[in-house]
C-alpha cells in the first residue's frame, strides 16, 4: 500500500488540515482522508496526516506500507536522521513508529510537494471545509 501523507498550517500556529492518499501497488486510489485539526503547527499536522494514513493502511489489512511525503523533517525523523525535540511531536511520532513498527516491509520517502500534489490539496481542503471524517470515512473527493 502507498501512503501519501500531508499537513498544512496556515500560519506558523494557524489553521490546520491533515491528509492521507492511500493507493494500491497499481496506483489506483483505494481511499482519500482528511481532517480539520484546528490551530496547529505545520509539523504537528503533517504527522497526523501519516498517522491518519496508516491507520486506515492498517485497517484494510495492509502488510507492507511505502510512505511517500514531503516533508523532510518528517521522513528524517522516522528515518532516525534526526532528532525529535518538540514535546509536542514526540507522542505523535512514538504513535507513528508503534504503527509501522506493525507492517512487515515499511518504505520512507521524501518527495517534492510536486509529487503530492493530491495529498497537498486535500490537506488545504481540510482546512477550508473544516472535514472531520469518523475513523475509516473517506474525505469527499476533489472535482476533476
Amino acid at each position: 500500500m502507498r501512503v501519501y501523507s500531508d499537513g498544512a498550517a496556515r500560519g506558523n500556529r494557524g489553521p490546520a488540515g491533515a491528509e492521507a492518499v492511500l493507493m494500491n501497488a497499481e496506483g489506483a486510489v483505494v481511499a482519500r482522508l482528511g481532517k480539520f485539526l484546528g490551530h496547529q503547527t505545520n509539523n504537528y499536522a503533517e504527522y497526523m496526516g501519516l498517522l491518519i494514513g496508516l491507520q486506515h493502511a492498517k485497517s484494510l489489512g495492509a502488510r507492507e506500507v511505502e510512505v511517500f511525503a514531503d516533508s523532510e523533517l518528517l521522513i528524517r525523523q522516522l528515518g532516525g536522521k534526526y532528532q525529535v525535540k518538540s514535546p509536542t511531536l514526540k507522542p505523535l511520532f512514538q504513535e507513528a513508529q508503534k504503527l509501522l513498527a506493525t507492517f512487515g516491509k515499511v518504505k520512507l520517502a521524501h518527495v517534492p510537494r510536486a509529487q503530492n500534489a493530491e495529498a497537498d490539496e486535500m490537506s488545504n481542503r481540510a482546512i477550508d471545509e473544516r472535514m472531520q471524517p469518523a475513523s475509516g470515512r473517506r474525505a469527499p473527493r476533489p472535482p476533476a
